[in-house]
């Protein structure tokens, strides 16, 4: 044997040496396993319950991520209203207007008529026309209104004044101004002042005794005739011969 060789089987010896206590640790523990093994599986025989093989030797998996699942909402109520029944208020009695105590003024408006300013003040139109006569410088035959005049209403009660009787002995012929009222004819006109209607169409030069009109003047002569009366009911106009006078009254 040469020097080398017995060098080489010392250094193998040491190794394998070396080597026998990993071997022994290593045979220990699977021993130890194996008892261990022994051991569990032998009380799971004996308890009766179920072992799960696939677990023991399960692969390592990755651990689940928990996923929030949102439970629902369980619906609420819908809340339905129910009227109730209210018990009627006694409902306030609209306060009366104001009495017109006097005159006023109305600024005319877009539409308006002297119809409907005295509808609306609830006056005659007659004395309404009469009132602005002068002021608005009417033609009473075709009074026109316009927007922005200033209508003079009355105060309530207000009417055109009653033309004053003639005396019987006043001077046959003598002229009056006579203004037309409402109802009044040509006819009527006459038998008040003791006039005739042929008079009163020729000193008026009116052609139609229909024509006249509420507020229009005329001048009548009064006197012509004389009332003679027959009985106590009954009163005949008849002619009184005599000049005719042209005087005007005094105002």
């Amino acid at each position: 044997m040469s020097d080398k060789e017995s060098t080489k089987e010392i250094i193998d010896s040491y190794r394998k040496r070396q080597s026998k206590p990993w071997q022994n640790i290593a045979l220990f523990v699977g021993t130890a396993l194996l008892i261990i093994l022994g051991a569990a599986f032998l009380i799971i025989w004996m308890t009766g319950a179920n072992l799960d093989m696939g677990g023991l030797f399960a692969s390592k998996t990755p651990i689940p991520t928990i996923t929030y699942t949102p439970s629902p909402i369980p619906p609420t109520s819908t809340v339905t209203l129910t009227p109730t029944i209210s018990v009627p208020t006694d409902t306030p009695e609209p306060s009366p207007t104001a009495t017109r105590s006097g005159a006023v003024i109305y600024i005319a408006e877009e539409n308006d008529t002297f119809s409907s300013i005295a509808e609306r003040f609830d006056f005659d139109i007659f004395t309404l026309l009469v009132y602005n006569e002068d002021r608005l410088n009417l033609d009473l035959s075709n009074p026109i209104l316009y927007v922005g005049n200033e209508v003079l209403v009355p105060a309530p009660g207000a009417t055109v004044p009653t033309p004053t009787a003639i005396p019987i002995d006043v001077i046959p012929g003598f002229r009056v101004e006579h203004m037309v009222r409402p109802g009044e004819s040509v006819g009527s006109i006459a038998y008040l002042l003791r006039s005739t209607v042929d008079d009163i169409l020729e000193y008026n030069e009116l052609e139609d005794p229909n024509a006249i009109f509420p507020g229009q003047i005329l001048l009548v002569r009064v006197n012509l005739v004389t009332p003679v009366p027959t009985d106590e009911n009954q009163t005949i106009l008849v002619n009184t011969p005599g000049s005719i006078s042209t005087l005007t009254p005094v105002p």
